[in-house]
């Protein structure tokens, strides 16, 4: 791992403390490296709608949109989570993740989360290879 892909982790890692996640007890935490070379984070906030309920991915990218205006462009994101028992579990970006992160991303932007037996790294065209573009 590269000292960008371990502050990454390290920063996704900690905002999962802030997750709001009462229904699922499934916490989640992202972290986005733009190509201007800045970082934001982002953790999954439940609702008793769960239709409401906005991804640890998601939030990560309204942060960087939100600071760095709407061109931005993603060049590494790390998703880490955890389960009531503290325990990381295998899970991917959701498809409407997949599909946001897609919005702001070039085919070879760096995609890492938990896998089976450990983290996977994929690019966002192995992620999502057809994507929906206009």
């Amino acid at each position: 791992m590269t000292p960008k892909t371990n502050e990454l982790v390290a920063r996704a890692t900690s905002i999962m403390a802030q997750a709001y996640a009462p229904y699922s007890n499934f916490s989640v935490g992202a972290a986005v490296l733009t190509s201007s070379g800045n970082i934001y984070v982002g953790c999954n906030v439940e609702n008793v709608s769960f239709g409401l309920t906005i991804c640890a991915e998601r939030n990560a990218i309204a942060q960087a949109v939100a600071a760095e205006g709407p061109s931005i462009k993603l060049e590494e994101i790390v998703v880490t989570n955890k389960n009531a028992d503290g325990k990381s579990i295998p899970c991917s970006p959701c498809g409407a993740c997949r599909q946001v992160i897609a919005e702001f991303s070039h085919p070879q932007t760096a995609i890492q989360y938990r896998g089976k037996q450990t983290d996977i790294r994929v690019s966002m065209e192995q992620l999502l290879p057809d994507s929906f573009r206009f």
